[in-house]
């Protein structure tokens, strides 16, 4: 992997003014407690070679972040350059990272890209015109691409699922919810909430909310949970409680907010929202009561982009961030700190290991360690597992298949391939998914496995693999990893490593260690297309998802590369090396 270095600028800067603080009553007002802070040094600082924008975005034990020249450039969480993509043309201010790594931009001409965690391209499409807000991703990595008019939904290997048409341009947003899906508002004053399958509920609202957040309900005993509710934030202070599932049910006043609110984040049944008066408010989103009121660095200035912020709201505490700084707080209104910026040419991005990186109007890029306590998620092989699961693959499959009848497995198949090939998934994904599981998995349905299978069952049971892979998510890897192990059929098992391959992640590493457990000396897989898709495979997940599969997939295409092997499964051993390159291993 190339590495691009740069020299230092030998600029001087004001350091931020950082100060702590015991809780709201220690200070009546910002100002106050700006005047007794000190400077605190920088943790690090880099030249980027241009000014940023947009909001850095910080994944993976590093920093990613666009340029106004067109690229966007990664670096380690201690400084060190990683790497450095253009995308050869004017790109628009968001950055959206996976859990994988993959950071997702867009030219303003309507080029959509998908960078790897190493700076090279995974995959393009052109989705019709610059976003009009940022990308979301789901629970399983599928994405979420707003224009100005339309929603598609894509999946991390870049395969269309859905298109929703807008009846108006879109003002604000989108978010994910709690329960998956995206929240956003239209200029039309709608309120749209859609779900992962592209399903809408639409309701109409006397104006447009600047912020919507996804309001979590209590559980009654022996009760299924109930649908988030909506609160909608309005600019002049206004609140709304929106029940989508009672879409003839008017929305709820709350009470008002003491001034307009600048950006906001929700936990559960609460909300944390920055307000244009410098104020931090956290209240109930089901009644709007205001829980505590505490001091910001925040102050609203026209035009001075005092108005760009954000707010972030987890298990350490609630962090208000903006152009002008940045402030922590416990979940009880405790200030724990605060620290301004003097020249930044964004909103900062804050770790869940307590850095703040700020891009400076002076392009340089600037750490800051301001907190030591890291955020306790629950982790995996790439770190924080998603916040909820869509039950993918269903956990009781009831697809009445008709196993009997060949002809009628193969023209149901064929009409999914036409749709799904179309982008035509939406609301057919969940049943889709499991008629091919199904299918698939036929033989093993049928009792004792037959190597005397008709090749007409074959076929299909291939397609169905093909078909699951273009619609298929993180959370269907776990199966494929279990079925390859079992599955006899080398065809079939064939067609299970190229549809892991396909859909590109390996959450745990499983699909990964059953290759490798494959080809070991113990347990060896002697059919050659089983070793080629194998090689591809592994290719395909260590491209993808980078360095946390690099070790053991650079292990299984060396021995699968051996002189021993094939010549056909050496050549795809060999290419796959060749595409992913020794540096990689190392990279960040």
């Amino acid at each position: 992997m190339r590495r691009y270095s740069y020299l230092l600028a030998v600029l001087l800067c004001s350091a931020p003014v950082f100060a702590q603080n015991s809780g709201p009553s220690a200070s009546t007002a910002v100002d106050t407690a700006i005047d007794a802070a000190v400077n605190t040094a920088y943790l690090w600082r880099q030249a980027v070679g241009g000014a940023v924008i947009g909001r850095p975005t910080v994944q993976a034990q590093s920093v990613v972040m666009a340029l106004d020249g067109g690229n966007i450039k990664a670096y380690s969480s201690s400084g060190r350059p990683l790497w450095n993509f253009s995308a050869k043309g004017r790109i628009s201010p968001y950055v959206t990272r996976s859990r994988e790594g993959t950071s997702y931009i867009c030219r303003t001409n309507g080029v959509f890209i998908a960078v790897n965690r190493v700076g090279r391209e995974l995959w393009r499409t052109n989705i019709g015109g610059a976003l009009a807000g940022p990308v979301v991703l789901g629970w399983d990595g599928r994405v979420f691409i707003p224009v100005s008019k339309q929603i598609s939904c894509y999946t991390a290997s870049g395969n269309l699922l859905w298109v929703r048409q807008l009846e108006g341009a879109l003002s604000a947003g989108p978010w994910l919810d709690q329960s998956g899906g995206i929240l956003l508002a239209l200029e039309t004053g709608d309120v749209v909430c859609i779900d992962p399958y592209g399903a809408a509920i639409v309701r109409r609202l006397p104006s447009a909310p600047r912020i919507l957040l996804s309001i979590g309900r209590p559980v009654s005993a022996n009760a299924i949970s109930p649908a988030p509710a909506i609160l909608a934030l309005y600019r002049d202070g206004g609140l709304q409680l929106i029940n989508p599932s009672l879409p003839d049910a008017a929305p709820l006043d709350l009470p008002r907010l003491p001034s307009p609110p600048l950006a906001a984040a929700s936990r559960g049944s609460n909300a944390a929202a920055a307000l244009a008066n410098g104020q931090l408010v956290l209240l109930s989103g089901l009644d709007g009561q205001i829980l505590w009121t505490a001091d910001t660095h925040v102050r609203a200035q026209q035009g001075k982009g005092e108005n760009d912020a954000a707010v972030i709201y987890d298990e350490r505490g609630i962090y208000v961030l903006s152009v002008s700084g940045a402030a922590g707080f416990t979940v009880d209104g405790n200030r724990r700190w605060f620290t301004t910026l003097k020249n930044a040419s964004s909103i900062p991005a804050f770790d869940d290991e307590g850095v703040l990186y700020s891009g400076g109007t002076d392009w340089i890029l600037y750490a800051w360690k301001l907190e030591d306590r890291a955020l306790n998620r629950k982790r995996n092989l790439y770190g924080p597992a998603p916040e909820g699961s869509y039950g993918l693959p269903p956990s009781s499959l009831k697809v009445s298949l008709g196993f009997n009848d060949e002809t009628q497995i193969r023209n149901k198949l064929e009409t999914m391939r036409r749709e799904i090939l179309a982008g035509r998934v939406g609301e057919n994904e969940r049943e889709w998914l499991g008629y091919c599981m199904e299918t698939a998995g036929g033989s093993l349905r049928q009792g004792a496995f037959s190597y005397n299978q008709p090749r007409t069952l074959i076929d299909s049971r291939i397609l169905a693999l093909q078909l699951l892979s273009r619609i298929g998510s993180r959370e269907v890897i776990p199966w494929l990893a279990r079925f390859f192990r079992s599955e006899q059929e080398p065809l079939v098992r064939a067609a299970i490593a190229r549809a892991i391959g396909d859909i590109g992640v390996d959450p745990t590493g499983a699909a990964i260690q059953e290759f490798l457990a494959a080809i070991t000396p113990e347990n060896p897989a002697f059919d050659e297309q089983i070793l080629v898709s194998v090689a591809a495979a592994t290719g395909a997940l260590c491209r993808f998802s980078g360095p946390p599969l690099f070790n053991i997939g650079a292990r299984i295409l060396v021995l699968l590369s051996n002189i021993n092997q094939p010549s056909s499964v050496q050549r795809q051993a060999r290419l796959e090396l060749d595409t992913l390159g020794t540096a990689d291993a190392g990279s960040n």
